[in-house]
């Protein structure tokens, strides 16, 4: 099995500062989730590709905590991509092959149930807050 490699910030603003010039339509409709909604059952995993992942080691939990300075929360389309901090630091970076946006995507794992999350890469929006000890 393949590892994906692991991207740091610049790499991931690099993506976000790409994707902010694809102008066209697609199916994949990364665009229109600026904020972190449930992954569509109707979304088109197969033209998707892998292109990185901010999730550290395996062996090491990350944190729970979130990132919200100003008042924003998990759900805000504004809230910071703080790479650090909860959900980010379980996402995968995708790239849909036909329009050439990114995404990031994590799997959320409550008690009872699994559900995809999808959020679009935004450079606007990506921080490199350290975690508080």
């Amino acid at each position: 099995m393949k590892q994906e490699q692991a991207l740091n910030i610049d790499e991931l603003t690099a993506l976000a500062q790409a994707m902010a010039r694809v102008t066209q339509d697609c199916t994949c409709e990364v665009a229109s989730y600026p904020g972190w909604t449930r992954t569509p059952v109707s979304f088109p995993q197969a033209q998707m590709r892998p292109a990185g992942t901010l999730a550290g080691d395996p062996y090491c939990d990350p944190t729970f905590a979130e990132y919200h300075p100003h008042g924003t929360n998990y759900w805000s389309p504004d809230a910071p991509i703080a790479i650090h901090h909860f959900p980010y630091n379980r996402c995968a970076v995708q790239q849909c092959t036909v329009c050439l946006r990114y995404c990031l995507t994590y799997v959320e794992a409550g008690g009872y149930y699994v559900e995809p999350r999808i959020r679009a890469l935004d450079a606007r929006h990506i921080v490199d807050a350290p975690v508080a000890d």
